[in-house]
């Protein structure tokens, strides 16, 4: 997706940032100011009563957020999962369809009047804060939850950036008969190696239904369906990041997510892949931990804030 920005930034007195991370499920809201302690909270959408509704959730969390000390926010970011088309509309948003349409630069403009808006993806704004915690300029993002995230830093700006889109490496196909995915495709990265993805293959191996718990459980007792299950997702990742790597050259792959902060063996697993797929005489490209875990687009956000 797209970003955008809108709005005239206030002056030194009200210096507050407010950083919004969008999820499917939950909102997390993180404020920082210049003078006092940063302060996070979340809410969770609850039952699905389309967007209007959801906004109006949002709009009783911030208000509780300004009213708590009457100062106005000087920017605010946004972390947004879904695609904006360049009118600022939300044109897909598989988890929640019923955003499809929606204006979100006039919508997100009525909830912070006054202040500077901009929002982004929200695997793009996870890179940024992982690069800014590693000090790395050049950095890429692989983010593991319901879906798979991504982002790339390149000489400290956001590729490909604000005014050509997202980096959507959960879209990249890495098996061109592999499974389908949301988006119409077969073969996305994210159809074969995220959250969901993995427990489903994991449960064909096995036979029976296959949990997040259940997984754990069957990767600490090395069970034969849960390894494999495991090490098909860390070769995709790491097929990925190698196609990546490649092309643009970052000088880190940082493994992120909900999901991948769970499975501590998936670093391991795509650490290995990418030694044996390392070119010969090429650069092997490491991979790290997510040193925000699952904070990174919220801090992202609050980053893109400051940036206004």
């Amino acid at each position: 997706m797209g970003t955008g920005h809108t709005g005239p930034e206030r002056g030194p007195d009200a210096p507050r940032y407010l950083g919004i991370d969008v999820g499917g499920t939950k909102v997390a809201l993180r404020t920082e100011s210049a003078t006092g302690p940063a302060e996070e909270t979340a809410f969770a959408w609850g039952p699905r009563r389309g967007a209007d509704h959801d906004l109006a959730r949002l709009a009783e969390c911030v208000g509780t957020l300004t009213a708590r000390t009457g100062e106005p926010f000087r920017a605010v970011g946004v972390a947004m999962p879904a695609t904006v088309g360049p009118d600022e509309r939300v044109t897909a948003w598989p988890s929640r369809p019923e955003w499809t349409g929606l204006p979100l630069g006039p919508a997100l403009r009525a909830l912070f009047p006054g202040a500077a808006v901009a929002w982004a993806d929200d695997g793009d704004l996870a890179a940024l804060a992982e690069a800014a915690a590693a000090d790395c300029a050049d950095l890429l993002y692989l983010g593991v939850g319901t879906g798979i995230g991504g982002g790339l830093v390149l000489g400290g700006r956001l590729c490909p950036g604000p005014d050509r889109g997202s980096f959507e490496l959960g879209h990249l196909v890495v098996e061109l008969d592999g499974p389908p995915c949301v988006c119409g495709r077969r073969g996305c990265l994210q159809a074969t190696a995220s959250g969901p993805a993995t427990l489903a293959r994991a449960a064909d191996l096995r036979g029976s239904p296959v949990d997040f718990d259940d997984l754990r459980a069957g990767l600490r007792d090395r069970q034969p369906w849960a390894v494999t299950a495991l090490d098909r997702t860390g070769h995709a990742l790491a097929a990925a990041a190698v196609g990546v790597a490649e092309l643009l050259h970052p000088r880190l792959a940082v493994l992120g997510g909900g999901f991948a902060a769970g499975i501590p063996e998936l670093l391991d697993r795509v650490a290995d892949h990418l030694a044996a797929l390392a070119r010969t005489g090429g650069p092997r490209l490491p991979v790290a931990p997510a040193r925000l875990g699952g904070l990174s687009s919220l801090r992202g956000a609050v980053l893109l804030a400051r940036r206004q």
